[in-house]
């Protein structure tokens, strides 16, 4: 049975605070035909520790706001790779090197892509090292 309309609700609004302080490459998994625990993985990454520690603040207000509250949560202090648990989806937020090291998405290929609204995938990690169009980093 596919992820719940409240698991995708709670998906995209955690991906759109996610957004908001330009995390990358957000991506949802639907994960509710593997695991019996959660429906939804978020995914999203930032450049630093402080910014995975901003991200991770912006998505439990966000997620607070919907009613949504933290059953578990690891990996804060170090920033590096935190996971919030809100039990219909788990979000993971990683730092670019251990996001490339862990590649969640290639470990849960065969689960389906939640489709996210275009405003919220995120920058991709090339766009935001480049800069804009016409500008040197």
């Amino acid at each position: 049975m596919p992820a719940d309309d409240r698991a995708i609700h709670l998906a995209i609004a955690a991906a759109r605070a996610a957004a908001d302080l330009l995390a990358r490459e957000i991506i949802a998994l639907d994960v509710s035909e593997r695991l019996v625990l959660t429906d939804v993985f978020v995914v999203a990454s930032g450049s630093s520790e402080r910014q995975v520690k901003a991200i991770v603040d912006a998505v439990e207000d966000a997620l607070a706001n919907e009613g949504a509250k933290t059953v578990r949560k690891e990996g804060v202090a170090e920033g590096r790779w935190v996971l919030l648990d809100f039990g219909d989806i788990v979000v993971h937020v990683q730092h670019d090197e251990d996001r490339e090291f862990y590649a969640l998405e290639r470990l849960w290929k065969d689960c389906p892509v939640v489709e996210l609204p275009a405003d919220v995938h995120g920058h991709k990690t090339d766009e935001v090292q480049a800069g804009p169009p016409g500008e040197q980093a």
